[in-house]
């Protein structure tokens, strides 16, 4: 039966949505080339990645376990993505929830890893960096007389901070 506002009858109009669904979802849904190509270059990554990782196991100058090369296999996967990206190993992680779910005070920086070197970002009004000086782009080359070369982001972090009123004191490079 035809509604009185429709030109075309109720079957043509069912006809016509499973075309068009039909059409969509040939579009839309990889074929099964596309899907076994796909594959078959993630297959064909992880196995230079395990090659890899075997050879270095195998050559490298120290004893290296397989969680040691793994581990920073993900680390380096993650800090290429951009830099401010880093892996949270699930210790690491847990601390930072502790951490924001206490009070404790800041030095009111932003900082990055950039080009191996921590780097300020921004230092937050108001905040004892911001009343110091720190200006963006100085580099932290030293936290509490520790070297900050080849220091990631974490550990960086887990120096500066503290209960609130703890001193820390930067060797800033302009």
């Amino acid at each position: 039966m035809r509604s009185p506002h429709s030109r075309y009858p109720r079957k043509t109009l069912h006809a016509l949505g499973i075309v068009l669904v039909l059409v969509v979802s040939f579009l839309i849904v990889p074929s099964p080339q596309q899907v076994a190509s796909a594959a078959r270059g993630t297959y064909d990554s992880l196995e230079k990645f395990a090659n890899i990782l075997s050879i270095v196991q195998k050559n490298y100058v120290d004893d290296v376990s397989m969680d040691q090369l793994v581990q920073g296999a993900i680390e380096g996967m993650v800090s290429s993505l951009d830099p401010h990206s880093a892996y949270m190993p699930p210790e690491a992680y847990r601390e930072l929830k502790v951490d924001t779910r206490g009070t404790f005070g800041g030095l009111g920086i932003e900082i990055t890893v950039k080009d191996g070197v921590l780097t300020i970002i921004t230092p937050l009004d108001g905040t004892p960096a911001f009343r110091a000086g720190v200006k963006p782009g100085d580099k932290i080359i030293q936290i509490d007389g520790q070297l900050t070369k080849g220091m990631d982001l974490m550990k960086a972090v887990s120096l500066m901070r503290g209960p609130k009123g703890t001193t820390v004191t930067l060797s800033l490079a302009r």
